[in-house]
């Protein structure tokens, strides 16, 4: 019986490779935010004051996943922590889905509340404003697009700014049909589409996170898939006991029994195993025990 597992950690920590574009989000939000919170409580605007508490949101996700990829990319001095601390900018996904979940709920009902009434809203400063947010929250899109495709952590970070977006182009349009009709109703009505908007956004990103914290098959892999890879693998007569499951945004693990033909050379069943599982399937951490056809076998569990 051998075992074995793939040698050296994955090419660079996803999140870690973006820390600094992270931090420009981080400052051009964080400016913005206090620009319209202002902006947004002088003017009476309902928009402007739910997409700054949007801003807001952006602000606490930001920073925490720059935090969390500090911590995912620091060396473990507890020797407690086998796996490392990857899974922080999973953690830190999950609090901004509860900081999107939060504002949504907050605007939700303030806009019901102001629905049977005129607020006055100065449709001007709601125009100035999120046409500026808009053009900070393209640039924040392209600073973050690229690590989104890479890292959890950095796509909820990137949903939040997409979020963001749309809740800018709502201020415009909001601003615009107040100016054109007079009738501040419209301002509540768009911070209501803004508000389910971002609970939509939030359970997508919610039911991500929660993939991963429940240890299921990665996004995109086929189980049966990676079945028959295992099994075409010269001298493997069976397979059991596979588990395949996610720590962090490109770190996918797997686990494995191999049942191999007699005369067959374990080690190289395990060389030739662990190829096809980082080549095919991009899991680059397999750790796979070898059992004979004959002679004592383990049993597989029931859970």
């Amino acid at each position: 019986m051998g075992a074995g597992h793939s040698h050296g950690p994955p090419a660079g920590h996803a999140g870690g490779r973006y820390r600094a574009r992270l931090a420009a989000a981080f400052a051009l939000v964080g400016a913005f935010f206090v620009v319209e919170l202002v902006t947004g409580i002088l003017s009476g605007s309902l928009a402007l004051i739910s997409d700054a508490g949007h801003m807001a949101a952006d602000v606490v996700a930001l920073g925490a996943a720059l935090v969390a990829t500090r911590i995912a990319t620091r060396p473990d001095s507890t020797g407690r922590r086998t796996y490392g601390s990857y899974r922080a900018e999973v953690f830190a996904s999950g609090l901004t889905v509860l900081i999107m979940l939060g504002v949504a709920v907050y605007v939700v009902i303030e806009a019901i509340s102001r629905i049977n009434s005129e607020p006055e809203v100065a449709s001007t400063a709601m125009l100035i404003v999120g046409v500026i947010g808009l053009g900070i929250n393209v640039v924040t899109m392209m600073l973050l697009r690229a690590g989104s495709k890479e890292s959890l952590n950095v796509k909820g970070a990137y949903f939040e700014v997409v979020s963001d977006a749309a809740g800018s182009v709502g201020v415009i349009l909001a601003g615009l049909l107040v100016a054109a009709t007079g009738n501040g109703l419209w301002d509540t009505i768009v911070a209501l589409a803004i508000g389910i908007f971002v609970a939509v956004r939030a359970v997508i990103l919610g039911r991500q996170v929660l993939a991963v914290l429940g240890q299921h098959l990665p996004e995109g892999m086929e189980l049966q898939d990676v079945v028959a890879d295992l099994e075409s693998v010269p001298g493997v007569a069976d397979i059991h006991d596979l588990h395949i499951w996610t720590l962090t945004s490109g770190m996918n693990v797997a686990t494995a029994h191999l049942v191999v033909d007699d005369g067959v050379s374990a080690q190289t069943v395990l060389v030739s195993a662990q190829r096809a599982l980082a080549e095919r399937h991009h899991i680059e951490h397999a750790t796979l025990q070898v059992e004979a056809v004959k002679g004592e076998q383990c049993h597989e569990l029931g859970w």
